[in-house]
């Protein structure tokens, strides 16, 4: 096999919130990408908005830097070495952009936080890699944390890198043991923009100033792309992304053979049918830019133009002599949520030019499925709602909350489990949690994921006053738990957790323990009746909004569920008053994101997202009718008994 040597491709993985996108960042400022008097703003690959807001990577994204150190002439190319870094997510329902990522390099850099130390998410990429047979450098980040614990950091990561190659090569993968003891790391602090191969003192910072050292590291160890000379076409398409002026671009990783602009080529499509194309526009990286190029070899990743509804996984191959390479493979959903169309009184009313109607929801999520391998849209009993399946309720989450933004209306359901049949068996999906909490709030988390069938597996006490507790519990036991572990530990725990395969259905969860205040007709919220109706709860809407029939507008201090009159005016008479203003003695409404008002929804409720507002609703908004459904449930359910 021939190599080429003037090219790494390299991943960027780890657990959300270790500093993968800072480290990034820092190496494309060590690598003069920026011009010397241009301001660059903290994660600057973090570019969509959400993932700005939300401060966590969702889409995988690549960058190219020129190595120009003392390693680049060693290595046969005193010009430069061409670094390709893919920017991972590190949230476990993103897994689908990592698994894409992984596909397109040829070694991985795992950043693990000198504190917290590796997580289900670091346990979740690791594995991925060593199935692809990856090498493997770590890399230490955070190393000048006060809390700082750096040999058992490297000793848990070595020990689960072992224990996960052992795994894998049970599996039948050939894996050579030996060579993974020899682990290369690096410490770093890569807000600091420094790193080192010497262990540094828990709490400093790196003996050296500057990156160099990962530089190294990433040539030394990753392998240059190797290919097979006079070989025909191959290139990957593993991501797809689009410009103004060239409509969709695939995102292709070329294993063998070479690209040529205005050439005609072959795509091999998902069904194995070959379409020609021509090549409109090639395009490499350097740096955040795109430049157009005239050709391009094996190991480079280019953006290709000219196939308007290419899609990832497939192949652009030599139509004369075609040999796709298979497809992207990514886990099965965890997780379904049903998209519909909004059938509340107040769709259309808040705005001008918002998306309503079913064909423009069906056709926003076709183009989901275009880009997003690790979701499915499904057909439901009703042809104004659709069963979307993901990995996990923030993905599906974040989904909704781009559609909303883009100007559709609908209304999204509560997570639900995508459970499997298994010899006869109801098997549902399990989750791997771990969870950092102070000592003092370890019986209440306890207690909290008891309730939702946790079962504890390990506790680990690091002697700083927190405690890690890992437990596998059901995935419906999570829907809505961050939110219960924030109130119950007063915003100091931390929860993450990654697939454990399936189990037998492990019975029913109660999840929440009030009930709904349900408004009972339509009207406007007045103060006079929220006054009235502030000792029985907390409310979601504020004076003056417009409700509706079936809408929730507050939770209720008791479990049941409690119909009220919030549109109620004050009777006018000739006395005055001498009380003072009633919006003055309100108690502030509760203002919930898209992701707690799916968490809270019950069973029997939904809720409706438009550009302006977020409304949790009774799925069936008729009261009349709401209360003939319950009865025809209360009735089958005793009958199964």
């Amino acid at each position: 096999m021939a190599v080429r040597g003037d090219i790494r491709n390299v991943a960027i993985v780890a657990h959300v919130d270790h500093g993968k996108t800072t480290l990034v960042n820092a190496m494309l400022q060590q690598s003069h990408v920026f011009n010397e008097r241009e301001e660059v703003p903290d994660r600057v690959m973090d570019s969509n908005d959400l993932e700005r807001e939300k401060g966590i990577t969702i889409l995988a994204k690549n960058t190219a830097v020129e190595y120009t150190g003392p390693l680049a002439a060693k290595y046969g190319h005193p010009d430069d070495i061409t670094l390709n870094i893919i920017d991972t997510p590190g949230h476990a329902d993103f897994g689908g952009e990592v698994e894409r990522g992984i596909s397109m390099v040829d070694g991985v850099v795992l950043l693990v936080d000198a504190s917290e130390g590796p997580l289900p998410q670091t346990r979740f990429v690791l594995r991925k890699a060593l199935e692809a047979k990856l090498p493997v450098i770590l890399c230490v980040n955070k190393v000048d944390r006060p809390d700082a614990r750096i040999d058992e950091v490297v000793s848990e990561s070595t020990d689960l890198l072992l224990g996960l190659a052992q795994d894998v090569v049970e599996e039948g993968i050939d894996l050579d043991l030996d060579h993974l003891l020899d682990l290369p790391v690096v410490y770093c602090a890569a807000k600091a923009g420094y790193a080192s191969t010497n262990q540094p003192e828990n709490g400093a910072l790196p003996d050296n100033d500057n990156l160099e050292p990962l530089f190294e590291d990433i040539i030394k160890y990753i392998p240059a792309p190797e290919y097979e000379e006079g070989a025909p076409l191959q290139a990957h398409v593993a991501n797809i992304d689009s410009s103004d002026f060239l409509g969709r671009l695939g995102l292709v990783r070329i294993y063998n053979g070479t690209l040529e602009k205005g050439k005609t080529y072959g795509l091999s499509r998902v069904d194995g049918s070959i379409e020609n194309f021509r090549v409109a526009e090639l395009l490499r990286t350097q740096g955040l830019e795109r430049t157009p190029v005239a050709s391009a070899g094996p190991g480079d990743i280019v953006a290709v133009a000219g196939v308007n509804d290419i899609m990832i996984g497939e192949t652009i191959v030599d139509p004369n002599d075609p040999k796709p390479l298979p497809l992207i493979h990514v886990d099965d959903p965890a997780i379904s949520m049903t998209f519909g169309v909004n059938d509340s009184p107040l769709a259309g009313t808040e705005g001008k030019d918002h998306k309503l109607t079913a064909r423009m929801i069906k056709d926003r999520l076709d183009r989901e499925l275009i880009g997003n391998v690790s979701i499915k849209v499904l057909p439901t009993d009703r042809p104004d709602a659709w069963e979307v399946q993901g990995r996990g309720e923030l993905a599906l989450a974040v989904l909704a909350e781009q559609m909303r933004r883009e100007g559709y209306e609908l209304t999204v359901g509560r997570p639900q489990v995508v459970t499997k049949k298994i010899d006869g068996v109801v098997n549902e999906p399990m989750e791997s949690t771990t969870i950092d909490v102070p000592e003092e709030y370890m019986g209440t988390v306890t207690q909290l994921m008891a309730d939702r069938k946790g079962r504890m597996d390990s506790m680990s006490n690091h002697g700083s006053g927190w405690v890690r507790l890992q437990f596998t519990v059901p995935s419906r036991g999570l829907i809505g738990f961050r939110t219960a572990l924030l109130s119950a530990t007063r915003g100091t725990g931390i929860a993450s957790s990654i697939s454990a395969g399936y189990a037998p259905w492990a019975g029913q969860i109660v999840t929440r323990q009030n009930g709904s205040m349900v408004s009972d007709r339509q009207g406007v919220a007045t103060p006079y009746a929220m006054q009235r109706l502030q000792a029985r709860g907390n409310f979601f809407v504020e004076p003056q909004s417009p409700v509706y029939e079936g809408q929730v507008v507050g939770v209720n201090n008791k479990p049941d569920e409690l119909d009220v009159n919030i549109t109620l005016a004050k009777h006018m008479t000739n006395m005055r008053s001498s009380t003072a203003d009633v919006l003055e003695t309100l108690t502030p409404p509760i203002k919930m994101s898209l992701e707690e008002s799916l968490d809270f929804a019950n069973e029997d409720e939904c809720v409706e997202v438009t550009p302006e507002s977020i409304r949790v609703r009774k799925i069936i908004l008729g009261r009349e009718d709401w209360y003939k459904w319950r009865a025809k449930q209360r009735r089958q359910n005793n009958q199964t008994k």
